[in-house]
């Protein structure tokens, strides 16, 4: 079995260690602070453990799974791939899509695997679901309905899509398969002067079908829901309960509506990091292109960064729009 090096053993880095660690396949830690690296060191004591990456790049080890901050992605995955490593770097893979362009064409030109950590990808509902639309079950889909919103963790630097809309994003560009036609976004700033805490955005594709996404970290529930709407019925995904409802409902020709009962079609008992962290080490071995891989990540950055610029646009001539009854 392959083996890698896991950079960055920080809040969900611990995850990923703990996971390739159960897999049998973790040559190898890094991390930087040095509580984190003593409680890494207590927990695998027979596990090299450096303070850079840059000596697990020197190494032999011929891959590396980066879960450090998203501004420090590209510098490491970009010096990873250079060092003949394959990488897995955790969402987002960038924080602009010619960083992203940039390691996809190294990993191209390098032959090297680059995945990325779109997790939700590799949930079985999710991809019991893209099989089950492929199957024109659903009949013609319509439409995506996808829900994310808790309350807290608030965040200072980047706004909620970049925080909870990532993986959303992902899963909605994976069932379409389409080229996306058109975007709108809404964000509104309640807390911070500049970071949208609530965001929808709305995104047309080319045969017509359209997707939804509302996400906010100010929010009274937990919410964690997809509805897809097609002609012969709905789905509804319940993320927190990992199950996939049909409702046989719609409407006729004549506009008259119909309701023939619903049906859990899909109960999920695996767990996605498990799937997610094996499919990067058959990767490895097959040589196959990931799930997630440079293009996914290039595609979802290229969303955000559009929603960015949209939501930036949308302030400037909001004075404009007052007015006085």
């Amino acid at each position: 079995m392959s083996r890698v090096a896991v950079i960055g053993a920080g809040q969900w880095g611990a995850n990923l260690v703990r996971t390739f660690s159960d897999l049998k396949a973790l040559a190898a830690i890094v991390e930087v602070h040095p509580l984190i690296r003593s409680s890494v060191r207590a927990a695998y004591p027979d596990v090299p453990l450096y303070e850079s990456y840059q000596s697990v790049l020197a190494s032999e080890i011929p891959a590396v799974v980066i879960a450090t901050p998203a501004a420090t992605h590209f510098p490491i995955a970009r010096d990873a791939l250079l060092a003949g490593k394959d990488v897995f770097v955790e969402k987002p893979i960038a924080l602009s899509s010619a960083e992203a362009n940039e390691l996809h064409r190294l990993a191209v030109e390098q032959e090297r695997i680059l995945m990325v950590g779109h997790l939700l990808l590799y949930q079985p509902a999710v991809q019991w679901i893209k099989s089950y639309i492929d199957s024109k079950a659903l009949g013609k889909l319509y439409s995506l309905h996808q829900q994310r919103a808790k309350l807290g963790r608030v965040r200072s630097v980047e706004n909620v899509l970049w925080s909870l809309g990532v993986h959303d994003i992902a899963v909605l560009l994976y069932l379409v398969g389409e080229p996306i036609g058109q975007i709108q976004v809404n964000g509104q700033r309640a807390l911070q002067q500049h970071i949208e805490d609530d965001i929808y955005l709305h995104m047309s594709f080319a045969s017509g079908v359209q997707a939804h996404l509302h996400t906010s970290w100010l929010w009274p529930e937990q919410e964690r829901r997809l509805i897809l709407v097609g002609s012969r019925g709905m789905l509804v995904y319940e993320e927190l309960g990992q199950t996939v409802t049909l409702h046989r409902k719609g409407i006729h020709d004549d506009l008259s509506s119909y309701n023939d009962g619903s049906e859990v079609l899909f109960h999920g008992t695996a767990q996605p990091l498990q799937e997610e962290c094996e499919h990067f080490l058959a990767c490895i071995s097959s040589r196959q292109p990931p799930l997630a891989g440079g293009e996914n990540g290039i595609a979802v950055v290229r969303v955000i960064e559009e929603c960015m610029q949209l939501l930036k646009e949308g302030t400037i001539d909001e004075r404009k729009w007052l007015f006085c009854p």
